[in-house]
C-alpha cells in the first residue's frame, strides 16, 4: 500500500486527477477502476472520481511498491538548477502570487525559449524558498501577456486557488486594465467591438468577419494627449492575442513602437509600449503596477502624465 498526504498546493485537484499526476504512467482506466473497486481510500473512506481534494487528506492506495514505480511513481522535486529566480513580487499568500511582467520576457516557455520565462522563474523563486513542495502541482498563471507587454500576471499557487482564477478568467469577472499610448490624437472613450481572426503562420490578428472570428471587446479612455500621441486607459472584456494591438490599429491608432501592427518607433523603442498595470479581483482585491521605466521615459519625453490614475 502507497500512502501519501494531500499538500497545500495540491488541494483543489478532483482525485483521479490526483492519481494521475502520481502514477503518469498508469493508464488512466485503470484509475478510474482502482477507485470504483475501493482500492483508494482517501481518509480511510472511498471517494468518487470527481473528489476534490484538500490539505492534508490522507490518500491511501491499494497497488505494490513496483507497480507504483514502474507508473512514475518516484516523486522527484523539480531542481531549477541555474534558472533565473528574479521576479516583481507585487502581492503574495499562501495561495496567490501576483507578478509584474518586465517587457522582453516570455510568460510561458514556448519554441524559441524554454527556461527563462516569467513562470520558470516563478518557479524557480518559489522552489528556494521552500513553497514548491511537490512535482504533483506547479503554479501557472491564469492570464498571458504577450513577450513585450509588461505589468501584472496572477499565478495560482494552489490548484484551488488557479481553479477559482480560471473560472473568473471565463466568467469575465476579473478586470483587466491596461496603459498605453497610441498614434495620433485620440478624444473622449469608447468601444471597440470588433471580432478577430488569428494568423498563427504570421503571428497577427486581424479584425475578420469570417465565420471563425472569435468576439472581441475592447474598453477606452483617452487620459492624455500631446506631441501626436495620446496616452490611453484601456479596459479588456475578452482577452484575445494581440486584441489590443489589432483594436487600435483598426481604428487608425496604433500603439507607439508597435512595428508589427503599424506603429513607428519613436527615440529606439521598437516594440508596443503596453503596460497591464491593474487587476481587480471579484473577491475585492485591487492590484496595481506602475509602468516600467522605459515606458515611463518616453511619457516624459512627450510629456503625458498618468499622476491622476
Amino acid at each position: 500500500m502507497i500512502t501519501r498526504t494531500v499538500t497545500p498546493s495540491e488541494a483543489g485537484k478532483r482525485l483521479h486527477r490526483y492519481l494521475r499526476s502520481l502514477m503518469p504512467n498508469y493508464p488512466l482506466g485503470q484509475i478510474y477502476k482502482m477507485i470504483d473497486q475501493g482500492k483508494v481510500r482517501v481518509n480511510g473512506k472511498r471517494k468518487k472520481q470527481n473528489y476534490e481534494m484538500a490539505a492534508g487528506d490522507e490518500i491511501a492506495i491499494h497497488v505494490d511498491e513496483a507497480t507504483f514505480e514502474q507508473s512514475g511513481g518516484e516523486e522527484k522535486k523539480p531542481k531549477f538548477v541555474g534558472v533565473n529566480a528574479n521576479i516583481d513580487v507585487v502581492y503574495e499568500d499562501d495561495e496567490l502570487l501576483v507578478v509584474n511582467k518586465p517587457a522582453g520576457l516570455l510568460t510561458h516557455p514556448d519554441r524559441t525559449e524554454q527556461k527563462d520565462t516569467l513562470i520558470t522563474r516563478v518557479h524557480a523563486y518559489l522552489y528556494r524558498k521552500g513553497a514548491l513542495d511537490s512535482k504533483l502541482f506547479l503554479p501557472a498563471s491564469a492570464n498571458r501577456l504577450d513577450r513585450n507587454t509588461s505589468g501584472l500576471v496572477l499565478v495560482g499557487k494552489t490548484a484551488g486557488m488557479l481553479h477559482r482564477l480560471n473560472q473568473w478568467v471565463q466568467r469575465r469577472e476579473i478586470g483587466k486594465f491596461y496603459v498605453t499610448i497610441v498614434q495620433g490624437r485620440l478624444e473622449g472613450s469608447g468601444t471597440i467591438d470588433a471580432a478577430l481572426s488569428r494568423d498563427e503562420t504570421s503571428n497577427r490578428t486581424r479584425v475578420s468577419a469570417a465565420e471563425d472570428a472569435r468576439e472581441a471587446i475592447t474598453h477606452y479612455a483617452a487620459l492624455q494627449t500631446s506631441n501626436g500621441y495620446t496616452l490611453v486607459e484601456v479596459e479588456l472584456e475578452s482577452g484575445r492575442t494581440h486584441q489590443i494591438r489589432s483594436h487600435f490599429q483598426s481604428i487608425g491608432h496604433p500603439l507607439l513602437g508597435d512595428v508589427k501592427y503599424g506603429g513607428r518607433p519613436y527615440e529606439g523603442v521598437n516594440h508596443q509600449l503596453l503596460h497591464a498595470w491593474k487587476v481587480t479581483l471579484p473577491d475585492g482585491r485591487v492590484f496595481t503596477a506602475s509602468p516600467p521605466s522605459t515606458f515611463g521615459a518616453v511619457m516624459r519625453k512627450l510629456r503625458l502624465s498618468l499622476a491622476d490614475r
